[in-house]
Parts: C-alpha cells; sequence; structure tokens
C-alpha cells in the first residue's frame, strides 16, 4: 500500500536521511563542499513514498564539480564520466546508482532552482544546513499532483521537457497544468529540436508508465507529433472508447506499449525517431492487417489468409486484439493463450531437415511452400501425426514440384 504524501519538512528530510544511508552513497557527503545541495527527481520521489529500480542522483555544487569528481572517484573506486566539460557536469556511477554533479549556474540557489523544469523537481535539500529550500511551491505542487513550469523558457532551453511532462502523466499520474497546456500547443514544434535518440527514449517511458493511457490520450489530444488531421486515418483508434480489462495484467505490460506507440506515432515518424526494425516491423503488420479486415467479414476469410494473419501476429496479438470486432475478442484471446492451439501458434510436426532426408528434396522456395502448407494443416487439424504429415507432403510435392521432361 502507497503511503500518503510527505508534506512535513522535518519527515521529508528523515527520509531522506535513511535513503541516503540505505543506498549507500552517504560516504559521498564527505567531499561536497559547503553550499552544496541535492535537488530533483531524488528528492520528489522520496516525498511521494514512489521506489524507482534506477536511483538517480543530482547534486549541486558551488563550483569545480570536475575535481569534486575526481576525488570522490579515486577515494571509492568509482567510475567517472564527463558529461559536459566547458559547463562542468560529471557522473558518478556506483554500483546500482547514478550520481550526477554539476556547478551552480547562478549566483543565489533560487536562481539555479527558478531555471529546472518543474516545480516539482525544484525542491533542494541543503546538506550542511539539513533543511529543505523549496522556494518554487513545489510541495504544494507534489500533494496537487500538478506539473506546473516556473518560466516557459526552462522548457525552450532544452525542449525535450515539452514530452518530459507527458511522461510524469504516465509515471506519477499527474495533471498538467491549464497554462502549460497553452504553452505546450504553441511550441510542440520545438520539439524536433531534440535528437530523435532522446525522444525515443522519452516515448518509450512514456508508453510503459502506470498510467500510460492518459498519456497518450493527452498527446494524442494535443498532437503533438503531428498535423492537425494526422489521427483521422481508422489506424487510429478512440482510446476512450476501448475495454482494456480484456488483457490481464502482464499482457497489458507487454503489449499495450506497442499499441500505444502506433496510436501517436505515423510510419514516418517512427523511422525519425530511430525505433527499432522489430518495431517498425510489427506496427506495419498491425497496420497491414487493419487495412485488410476493415471492409471484409473476418469470419469469412479464406483459410490461407486467415492462416497468414495469426503467423505474422503471433507473437504480439494482444496488440492487435482492439482491432478486432467486440464480439470475437475474448474467444481470440482465450485460444492465443493456449500454446497448444496451432492456428494461434502455427507450427510444425516434421522440420526441413526431417523432409529433405525422407523425400529427397534441397534446400529453396519449394521446401519452404511446403513446410508452410503442412503447418496450415496442421492449424486447421488436417494433420494429427508424422506418418500424416510424410504422406501429405509427398502428395504435395507430387502435385507442385516442377515436372522435368
Amino acid at each position: 500500500m502507497k503511503r500518503p504524501i510527505l508534506t512535513d519538512h522535518t519527515l521529508i528530510i528523515d527520509e531522506l536521511e535513511k535513503s541516503i544511508k540505505f543506498h549507500h552513497w552517504d560516504s559521498v557527503l564527505a567531499f561536497l563542499p559547503e553550499g552544496s545541495y541535492l535537488v530533483g527527481g531524488y528528492i520528489r520521489d522520496i516525498i511521494l513514498g514512489r521506489e524507482t529500480e534506477d536511483i538517480d542522483i543530482d547534486i549541486v555544487v558551488p563550483t569545480n564539480a570536475i575535481e569534486i569528481g575526481k576525488k570522490i572517484t579515486d577515494s571509492i573506486g568509482s567510475k567517472f564520466i564527463i558529461l559536459d566539460k566547458k559547463r562542468e557536469v560529471i557522473r558518478i556511477i556506483l554500483d546500482h546508482i547514478c550520481i550526477d554533479i554539476a556547478n551552480q549556474v547562478s549566483s543565489t540557489i533560487e536562481g539555479d532552482l527558478s531555471s529546472r523544469d518543474f516545480s516539482i523537481n525544484s525542491i533542494a535539500f541543503l546538506f550542511d544546513k539539513k533543511c529543505l529550500f523549496d522556494p518554487l511551491n513545489g510541495l504544494v505542487d507534489l500533494k496537487l499532483s500538478i506539473l506546473r513550469t516556473h518560466s516557459g523558457i526552462n522548457l525552450l532551453n532544452d525542449p525535450l521537457r515539452i514530452l518530459r511532462c507527458f511522461r510524469f502523466v504516465s509515471e506519477l499520474n499527474f495533471k498538467i497544468d491549464l497554462n502549460l497546456i497553452t504553452f505546450i500547443k504553441k511550441n510542440k514544434g520545438k520539439l524536433y529540436l531534440v535528437a530523435e535518440e532522446r525522444i525515443n527514449y522519452e516515448i518509450q517511458k512514456i508508453v510503459n508508465g502506470f498510467h500510460a493511457l492518459d498519456a497518450v490520450m493527452l498527446i494524442k489530444k494535443i498532437n503533438i507529433f503531428g498535423t492537425d488531421n494526422l489521427y483521422e486515418d481508422s489506424f487510429f483508434l478512440d482510446l476512450e472508447k476501448i475495454n482494456y480489462s480484456e488483457l490481464n495484467l502482464a499482457e497489458k505490460e507487454q503489449f499495450l506499449p506497442l499499441f500505444f506507440i502506433a496510436q501517436i506515432l505515423d510510419e514516418t515518424s517512427l523511422k525519425k525517431f530511430k525505433f527499432s526494425k522489430a518495431e517498425i516491423t510489427k506496427i506495419k503488420l498491425l497496420r497491414k492487417w487493419h487495412v485488410f479486415l476493415k471492409d471484409k467479414n473476418i469470419a469469412q476469410l479464406n483459410e490461407l489468409d486467415r492462416f497468414k494473419l495469426h503467423q505474422e501476429l503471433e507473437m504480439f496479438l494482444p496488440s492487435f486484439i482492439f482491432y478486432l470486432p467486440q464480439n470475437l475478442r475474448f474467444n481470440w484471446l482465450k485460444r492465443w493463450r493456449d500454446k497448444e492451439d496451432k492456428l494461434f501458434h502455427p507450427s510444425n510436426l516434421i522440420n526441413g531437415d526431417v523432409i529433405k532426408n525422407n523425400l529427397k528434396i534441397k534446400d529453396g522456395p519449394i521446401l519452404g511452400d511446403l513446410l508452410q502448407y503442412l503447418s496450415k494443416e496442421l492449424a486447421f487439424k488436417r494433420l494429427n501425426n508424422f506418418d500424416e504429415a510424410i504422406y501429405k507432403a509427398k502428395q504435395w510435392i507430387e502435385q507442385n514440384a516442377p515436372k522435368c521432361d
């Protein structure tokens, strides 16, 4: 059971100090000069009572971040990386945690905090004074579960922060301040100034969040990635009308991310944002079969088309299930969950080597077509054992193999 959001400064500081010791990075503190402070997601997640697999720590020091980082690394034997030599931003990797140390940019701590992305990430813990500093009322916004920025310029300094808004909707179930929504609508085009790989990373975070549906619906409503008529294509469904409870928890975690990606990006954007060939191929197949079935009665598909559908979508059929008529979904999912169902999980009773040895044929298109035929026969329950498979293979070869004069 999730505990209530911490609002009392004393309790927050107690939890912070416990967490620092628990994750064994308290040895770093001895190297930090006076005026250093902790900021960002680490504090935010402590306040929210949120546990994450990845421990990311952001520390700001008055000056000499590189020198301080090297001293820490030499002392505790961690990995040291310079992220930005000019601005003096370094990273220390210590077992399961990642510690970023940067120089303070403004003349005051408040100035630095005012330049951060969102108020919920602008709460500082001053190490030497052991107190919280919250000039932007981040604690209030955490309690209200709302995402605000001190200035739109903060987002434009790194336009990826526009997309990160939706990550916090997905991961934290936060609402976006209406003024921020207006700003995003006006400046969404700036997102294309960001490296494609960084956009890909944020999208993956969004579609895998616990509240991904809310974030994806908002992305579609604001139309972050496309023109005004992008989602008029029938491939893009009304996500509010879908009964997601038809999938079990494991299926939601595994297959909804692909479905959501297909709902917010067209094929051109998938390539632009460096999605993998495997992801692009799967989404192309989702679209292919949606178009194929759009004007057809699925119950009247011929055997070959029905077999090919299951063959091509076998590994991710739950990502396609919402394109089916409502009355078919339960039965299709039930059959797909049965790994012994040979239509939904096409296989063969004999492999190519056995066929080559028994029927004296060679590798090539003929062998591939024969294996496809035998798999289809098995899928539609016209094969029961090895002997029947060999017999049918002989018959097929007699009918389909090229004849020589």
